[in-house]
């Protein structure tokens, strides 16, 4: 009798962490058409995927993803699917795409904006070199039914007013959301920014940095774009997961996650993951 109780009591331990955890990464891929030489796309895709299958992340925030990628990376991982439009036409447009745990998580609706004056079209914002957009979507934990805005997004490389007002525009998208339904949102992506930018300081007036929350010090380097120089110390963060200010979740840790084969790096950025604590119902 008493095993039985033994057992009873770690099935139900087991049933309540997996309620009350949920795990989010960002990860920048680095574009497969890129000419990248011993790093390409070709040599490194299979331990970027590995990376992938490993941490089983919730969701997954991913930038400059092309199609031929996506299609890779969604054939070799089984338990996921994705969400998000490509920024523009062509064969090697970019996604900045959520892949979600299809038997976690289902998603209740999708969308795509484009960070420019005229967000519900295909457009370029302001000064950008590039099209910008943020995929979002509102999902629903399979087991405790709760729900959550999860947004992902990969600001502009060179035009610093495109990146402050596209700060504007998900600051915005934000408050929208939570109007429409008042659940907790997180926001992954490439901001092409240190944490001292305006870029960055317009978002944490209104969301909360991960980095800066976690109850455990934060593990890893400090920087998450490496360019792929494996022997230089990484300290340029860019790459962020935010959240709103509510108390529905807790950071319980962050990690720059620094892993690596034959001394090289699966992308030019190191993937950002989050566990944050869910509220218990």
């Amino acid at each position: 009798m008493k095993f039985f109780v033994t057992l009873f009591v770690t099935l139900v331990s087991h049933f309540i962490m997996a309620q009350t955890e949920m795990n989010v990464m960002s990860y920048n891929i680095r574009l497969g058409s890129a000419k990248d030489g011993a790093n390409n796309w070709e040599t490194r895709k299979e331990k970027l995927v590995a990376l992938l299958d490993y941490y089983e992340a919730d969701f997954i925030g991913l930038q400059e993803v092309q199609k031929f990628q996506l299609d890779y990376i969604t054939t070799h991982l089984t338990n996921y699917k994705v969400i998000g439009l490509p920024r523009e036409e062509g064969e090697f447009a970019e996604y900045s795409c959520i892949l979600y745990h299809e038997k976690r998580y289902t998603v209740e609706e999708q969308h795509t904006l484009w960070l420019s004056e005229t967000p519900e079209k295909m457009s370029k914002g302001w000064d950008a070199a590039c099209h910008r957009i943020v995929t979002y979507g509102r999902f629903k934990d399979k087991k405790d039914k709760k729900q959550y805005w999860i947004a992902n997004t990969h600001l502009d490389h060179q035009g610093l007013e495109a990146r402050e007002k596209s700060a504007e525009l998900l600051v915005k998208l934000a408050n929208e959301l939570n109007h429409q339904q008042a659940i907790p949102f997180v926001l992954t992506g490439d901001f092409n920014a240190a944490p001292e930018e305006k870029t960055i300081t317009l978002l944490k007036a209104n969301l909360w940095d991960t980095y800066e929350k976690a109850i455990k010090k934060p593990y890893g380097p400090k920087g998450t774009w490496n360019a792929f120089h494996f022997q230089e110390k990484i300290t340029n963060r860019i790459d962020y997961i935010f959240y709103s200010k509510v108390n529905d979740l807790q950071v319980q840790k962050i990690a720059i996650i620094d892993d690596f084969y034959d001394f090289k790096y699966p992308s030019d950025h190191l993937p950002v993951l989050v566990t944050f604590k869910k509220e218990k119902s």
